[in-house]
Order: structure tokens, then sequence, then C-alpha cells
């Protein structure tokens, strides 16, 4: 009912995203370098590294047993569809009997998926994944009469079921969003239909994949000390950063000219992501593609265009920011390849794995004793893959969508401060499931992308706080002020650049512009050289980087890496009150979560905090933050040594 898969929100959070093709992605929309790994061996040396999933199944065996148990339940779920109507009784029953059935799907989809990403090397963890990914298919295409059957309902009767029948409680926000969802309902053969044609219209996302991970064949790139390296995706997540310019300017112009020999191929594949969009839209009556995304979760538009605007008007802050990068770089022709070196180096210490739970729990005191005591109990829980090791999926997540078990967490700790920051997130992540299961039963505790980021962020930002205040030199304070700074780019600066990218590119589609690889890049270029005030002589960005749009695989999941940059936007305005001590901000926080999926995200942050996303308080919290980090760091500059 209502899109069913909404009961499945509480997924795979941040620096990965849910995808039928199992779990990929970063803190933002581009790819993650390699870690060094561990061997399998190493990694199970010590059981602070690695989860333990039998909390979930006791035995692979054991998954076997209730995954065969499953089909055959899955396989009965027909059986309801046309009994709907009869009775208030009937309608609670059969929705209790397939909620029961979904909660069990996605624990078998999690453990499947939590071992494959521990040793991808394993073919038998594989092919447990394929199973469960088998099995959530065929689920939603049991269940794809659901929507038509109560629309033929009516409205009336399906309220007075709910009246009289106390089993419908828990199902009351999904039967009036389905409600909601009438004029984009089909009727059954068209529903089916559709479920019949996701396999297809989402190719799109495996060409790509093939593309960017098998076919480009990775060119070599001497650097100044000699080092000759493979310059790769993870090479050059790597060295873009490096110290000496030349190298950097090198690196940008031989990665990107590896992309440009595929921009017609890149192009076509892009160019069929956003006509399956479209048709998707048009299908289900939308007008347009973001309508149709916004409306999923009920998200008023004008939060994205609000998001643009405000970003645009923001323009000559980030200018400054670029402009403060080139004076501590020592550059004075701030160039695009510029753009991720650090801007001071300083001797912050190892921050290994139990530096790392220290510090995240003294940083996230201002949540109070209630939160703190779940963070505690994750921490001493083997909920946690810590370490980098071989055949282990890259990057990191939390896993919450298994309701009556504990959230897990994947990490590939490094000991640096960017692990550090990322372990703060994740728990962020963790925790929001823990509070939204304990207020919420299973069919409204999964939360929408929308809020799941403010919760992570927050303790981001909190974080940074944190260790600006214990630094101990200038040159700590001001390396985690620049941390900061960059973290704004990247969220929500960056993003909305990608946002407005996306907006962009299936507006022209919707216009019937025909799209291919070059105007991509003519698109995306213009954007980046706007954005980095290549005008107002603040930066230089060459022809050949207009390219860069190929290489974020975020654009394959449609109007949705804008919600990064809404969700620093609410973190940083709760942040702002937290750090001023207002406890009832606080607590509306803390509400928010609790909340989970038991009404649309931008009607929770309403209710409960009083925070209107369409409207430019959030974003000018930003703002604030920004200036006055940089206020912060021209004082300590200005510092004589």
């Amino acid at each position: 009912m209502a899109d069913f898969h909404k009961f499945l929100k509480m997924g795979v959070c941040s620096f990965a995203m849910f995808a039928a093709a199992g779990v990929s992605g970063t803190a933002f929309a581009e790819p993650l370098p390699q870690e060094e790994t561990l061997s399998s061996e190493e990694a199970e040396s010590s059981e602070t590294y690695v989860w333990d999933l039998t909390d979930l199944y006791e035995t692979p065996e054991a998954w076997t047993a209730e995954f065969e148990a499953m089909q055959a339940q899955v396989a009965t779920l027909s059986e309801f569809q046309g009994t709907l109507g009869e009775s208030s009784e009937s309608l609670a029953l059969a929705l209790r009997t397939i909620s029961d059935t979904a909660k069990e799907v996605v624990r078998l989809y999690v453990y499947s998926s939590l071992s494959r990403d521990e040793d991808q090397r394993v073919p038998e963890n594989l092919e447990r994944f394929g199973r469960a990914l088998s099995l959530y298919q065929a689920f939603s295409e049991a269940v794809s009469w659901m929507d038509p059957e109560l629309l033929a309902i009516g409205e009336d009767r399906i309220r007075e079921f709910m009246a009289e029948e106390p089993a419908l409680e828990p199902f009351t926000f999904s039967l009036e969003d389905t409600l909601r969802q009438a004029p984009h309902t089909l009727d059954e053969d068209g529903e089916a239909l559709l479920a019949l044609a996701g396999l297809a219209l989402s190719q799109s996302n495996e060409i790509y994949s093939l593309y960017a991970n098998a076919s480009i064949p990775w060119p070599m790139i001497t650097l100044s000390d000699g080092t000759e390296v493979r310059l790769n995706q993870a090479a050059y997540s790597r060295y873009r950063a490096a110290p000496n310019r030349e190298d950097r300017a090198a690196v940008f112009d031989i990665f990107w000219g590896a992309w440009n020999d595929y921009e017609a191929g890149m192009g076509a594949t892009l160019n069929s992501q956003v006509l399956s969009a479209v048709f998707r839209a048009r299908a289900r009556g939308f007008d347009s593609v973001l309508e149709r995304n916004m409306f999923d979760d009920a998200l008023p538009q004008e939060i994205y265009t609000q998001l643009v605007d405000q970003v645009n008007a923001a323009l000559p802050i980030f200018h400054r920011y670029l402009e403060l990068r080139g004076r501590m770089l020592g550059v004075e022709d701030l160039r695009y390849y510029d753009i991720y070196p650090p801007i001071i180096e300083a001797n912050t210490g190892v921050f290994d794995l139990a530096r790392s739970e220290e510090i995240t729990f003294d940083s996230l005191r201002p949540f109070g004793e209630e939160y703190l005591g779940l963070l505690r109990e994750g921490l001493d829980g083997d909920w946690m893959h810590s370490h980098p090791q071989d055949g282990k999926e890259t990057g990191a997540y939390m896993s919450g969508s298994a309701y009556d078990v504990h959230p897990y967490v994947l990490l590939n700790h490094t000991d640096d401060f960017n692990s550090l920051s990322t372990f703060t997130h994740e728990w962020g992540h963790a925790v929001h499931t823990m509070l939204a299961r304990e207020a919420q039963p299973f069919e409204t505790a999964g939360y929408s992308t929308f809020i799941a980021e403010m919760a992570s962020t927050i303790n981001e930002i909190l974080l940074q706080e944190y260790m600006v205040e214990h630094a101990e030199t200038r040159e700590e304070k001001l390396f985690y002020l620049g941390q900061a700074l960059e973290s704004l780019r990247g969220t929500f600066f960056r993003q909305t650049m990608f946002g407005e990218f996306e907006l962009a590119i299936h507006e022209a589609a919707e216009a019937g512009e025909p799209l291919t690889g070059s105007r991509f890049s003519e698109i995306y270029l213009d954007l980046l050289r706007r954005y980095h005030g290549e005008a107002e002589g603040v930066m230089s960005i060459d022809e050949p980087y207009g390219i860069e749009w190929a290489y974020i695989p975020h654009f394959y999941y449609e109007f949705y890496v804008y919600q990064y940059a809404t969700s620093i936007s609410g973190a940083v305005w709760f942040a702002e009150q937290f750090l001023a001590g207002d406890d009832e901000v606080r607590e509306n926080f803390l509400n928010v979560l609790r909340a989970g999926g038991s009404d649309h995200p931008h009607q929770i942050l309403l209710n409960e905090a009083g925070l209107d996303m369409t409207q430019p308080d959030a974003y000018e919290a930003v703002v604030r933050r920004m200036t006055d980090i940089m206020d912060r760091m021209d004082a300590l500059l200005a510092e004589e040594d």
C-alpha cells in the first residue's frame, strides 16, 4: 500500500545509498579512494573490528531456512487480492500479514548485504545477496495490486474502516498516504506493468558502472618525485590533493582527459537515465521529474527552489572562502585543481578506534543522557565492522532496516581525522534508528533521507566545534576550522551545484531538447564557473574539466544529492541553538528523530521543531556559520607566531 517500500526507509544511511545494485556511495556524491586493508584473518583476530551477524541469524543455514519460508509466504500474498474491501477486519488481517512478511524480507536482505560487504570475494555471499534481491523483487510484484484495490474501495470506506478497527492504527499513515497518491496511482494492470519494467528502466546505472569501473583504460602519470601511478579513480581521489601544484595540474589534466574520451558514451548513458525518469514521471501523471521525486515524501517543491536561490545568493561567501584558500596555499591565480589540498597541515595525532569512541562520546554530550546512553549501548556492542580488509566494501554506512535487531555500522577506519568524522557521522544514524524504533512500530519507524542526514551531520558539526575548543595549538585550530569550511563547501555548495545540474538536464529533456555528452559538459562547465566565481576573477576552470559530471554516480539516483545540502542546513540551524544552550530546541530535535516515518519529513520538522525548509532560516544559518568560521580563521592568521 502507498508505495509499500516506505516500510523499508530505514535502509542504509549515509556514505551509501540503498539500491537494487547494493550499497555504494560516500559522504558526498563522488567515489572514495581505496583504503589500506587488513587480511580477513587479521581483521577477525580482534573482536573489536568485526560485527556479530548471529544477532540476525545464527548460521547461514538458518538464513536459508528462513529464506525458503519467506519464499513460500510471499507466494501466498496474492490470496488477499480482492478481500481488502470486505470488512475492516479483512483489511487489518491483510495489512498485518503483508507487513510482517516485509519485516522478515528486509531482515533477510540485511544479513545478505552485510555478509556480502564483509567479504565480496566469497561466492556464497554474492549468491545469498542475489537471492535476497530476487525475493525483494518478488515481494514487490506480489503486492503491486494493493494501491489500486485500496483506491477502488474508496476514501469514505477506508476511513470508516480506520475508525472502527483498532488493529489498523499502525497503518493509518500509510493508508492516508495511499489516498494522497490516488491521482498518480495506475490501475492494477498499469501498476503491475511498471513493477515489471523496473529492472529494465534501471539498467543505465549498470551501464554507467561498467564504464566507470571496468571500461576506461586508466593512464599512467609520473609525479614530480618520480612516483609512477596508474591514475584510476582511487588514485585521483588521493593525488588530486598532492602538495606539489604541478602534480595536481597534471593529475587533473590526465584524469579528466581519460573521461573526455568517453564523453559520447557516458552522455548516452546519462541521457537514458534521464529519459527513464521522464517516462516514470509522465506515466504517473506528474508534470516533471522534480515533482515526482518531491511528491514521494510530500516535500514542497519550494524547498528545492529555495535551496538553489539561497545558495546562489551566498556565492560571495563561498568566493570569500576560495580567496582565503588561495592565500593560505600561497596561490594568486587560483585554479580548479587547487580545490582539494589541505589549506594547513597540523599534527593532530592518531585517531584510532578507542580515541574516536572517546572523542565522539564527549563531543555529543550536548544531546543529553538519553542519547548518550543509546550511543554507549551501541559502542559497547558488536555492531560495527570497523577496519578495511581484503574484499570488504569501501566507504561507510549504517544499516538499520532489520527492525527487531540493533543497527549495524560499516566503517573503513584509517586512524585519521576523516575517519573520526565518519565514525561520528555513522553513529548519528545508528542512534537515530534506535530512537525511532523505541518510539515507533515497524510500520512507521523507517525515516526519510531528508531527515536522516540531519541526524548524522549535526554530529559532525558538534565534533568540529569540540575539536576547535580542545585544540592545543593555533595550527590545530586552523586545521579543524578548515575542515569545517571544507564540509560546508562540499555539502552546501557542491551538492547544490549538482542539484542545479540535475534540474537543468531534466527540464531540458522534458522540453524535448536532445541531450548528448557534449551538452552535459556545456551545462556542467557553466555551473562550475559560476559557482567558483570565474567571472569575478576568483578561480579559473579549464574547459576539459566540464566532463566531471560523468564521474558522479549519484546522478543515476535523480534528485537525491540536494538532500545533503538541505540536511547540513537543518543541522547547522539546530546546532547553532544547541551550542547556545537551548534545551528546548535539543528536545525538539530528539522528537524529530523519535518521529521516524510517522509523518512526512517536512511536516515532522514543522510540527516538532518549527523548522520550515521552504523559508530562508536554515540556509541563512549556514551563511552565518561559514562567516563566523572565516572570521575566526582570519583572527588566528593575524596572530604573531
